[in-house]
């Protein structure tokens, strides 16, 4: 084919044609290498699985979602905290009562609510103005009502105030004692009514004595 004028005209225009020169190297900052030539905010592409795919509910079975759609089933299995422990064995006598038993149980191991001993507290601070020649027992305290109630029994606490004094030769019966108070009415000459606050003596016996006396 033989050349003419405008197609020789081409070919000098695109010989004469500079090339693009390629896009200098963007500067990181001190420290940090270059960027890849060319690269543009138009080049930019996320990582790998960062967006994950979203779960899309009701589109067949191949998908694994579909009737509940992922909520599971209804009533018990959807419930909170539903369903049956891990010793549950499908209604029959489980394991740990079918289990023989020893004859009687202990009671510490049971409810606290209706096992527990339950004391009514009076501090000895509270007997400062206690005549002496009064017995401390339960319904002396009550009657005087430094207790409203006594469900199974007083304790004598070793709670003191500034400026009162424990009167002298007080004499109890039918309560119990913490350390401090038994300590306390014990330098005051108390007696508590049972064998250590009477020298090994007990309470009746220390009584018939002192009659006899």
């Amino acid at each position: 084919m033989a050349e003419t004028p405008s197609t020789r005209k081409k070919s000098s225009a695109k010989a004469a044609a500079p090339k693009k020169a390629s896009a200098p190297a963007v500067s990181r900052g001190p420290g940090l290498a270059a960027s890849t030539p060319g690269q543009t905010l138009a080049t930019l592409r996320e990582n790998a699985h960062a967006r994950p795919k979203r779960t899309r509910v009701g589109r067949g079975h191949g998908s694994g979602m579909v009737k509940t759609g992922g909520e599971g089933g209804k009533g018990q299995t959807v419930r909170s905290g539903g369903g049956k422990g891990p010793a549950f064995e499908g209604g029959q006598t489980p394991w740990a009562r079918r289990l023989p038993h020893k004859r009687g149980y202990s009671q510490k191991a049971r409810d606290i609510g209706h096992f527990r001993t339950t004391f009514a507290v009076v501090n000895v601070s509270a007997l400062a103005a206690w005549d002496p020649a009064i017995e401390v027992s339960p319904e002396s305290l009550l009657e005087h009502k430094l207790v409203t109630k006594a469900p199974d029994g007083i304790k004598i606490l070793g709670g003191t105030k500034p400026g009162k004094t424990l009167p002298q030769g007080l004499r109890f019966r039918d309560v119990v004692f913490s350390a401090t108070a038994r300590e306390a009415l014990g330098a005051a000459g108390a007696h508590l009514g049972d064998d250590a606050a009477t020298g090994g003596v007990s309470s009746s016996q220390a009584a018939s004595t002192e009659a006899s006396a």
